[in-house]
């Protein structure tokens, strides 16, 4: 059974396979969108921490926002990166290279991308490379997605 749960709506049990989302969102591009139409067509459960309608103005969302991604990244069978291009003035997307090296950290199954277009692409190889270096780093969102199929195979 295959399910999309979008922030900040809780994950139910009995869903399957599931993969969270980890990777770029503020001033990124919606590659969420593509990734999460790819793997629920595999029959996978996605965890997407992008909403449709984040409320940018609201303060107390943003702990509600943390406290989701916190809680899926640990319940999800895997958690594919993906690190989008994007303007360096605009963003590094720090928050997500934390999440990277927490989970490289723990061991968790996790699949990796970085677009050759993201600033601190380097840093994602050097990390990975000391952290898991058993883990291939792919240069493409459809080639990071394809590998997330064959490791929930």
């Amino acid at each position: 059974m295959t399910s999309y749960v979008e922030a900040p709506t809780p994950a139910g049990a009995g869903m399957g396979v599931s993969v969270f989302l980890a990777g770029g969102v503020t001033h990124c591009p919606d590659w969420q969108r593509v990734a999460a139409r790819e793997l629920l067509a595999a029959g996978l459960t996605v965890f997407n921490p992008r909403r449709r309608e984040f409320p940018i103005d609201d303060p107390a969302q943003t702990p509600v926002q943390i406290a989701w991604e916190y809680r899926h990244l640990q319940v999800a069978d895997m958690i594919l990166f993906w690190f989008p291009p994007c303007d360096a003035a605009l963003t590094t997307q720090p928050i997500s290279m934390y999440e990277l090296g927490f989970a490289a950290a723990s061991g968790r199954r996790m699949v990796v991308g970085a677009d050759p277009g993201y600033p601190r692409v380097a840093d994602v190889y050097t990390q990975l490379a000391h952290a898991r270096p058993e883990l291939t780093i792919h240069a493409t969102l459809g080639a990071t997605l394809r590998a997330a199929r064959e490791a929930a195979a």
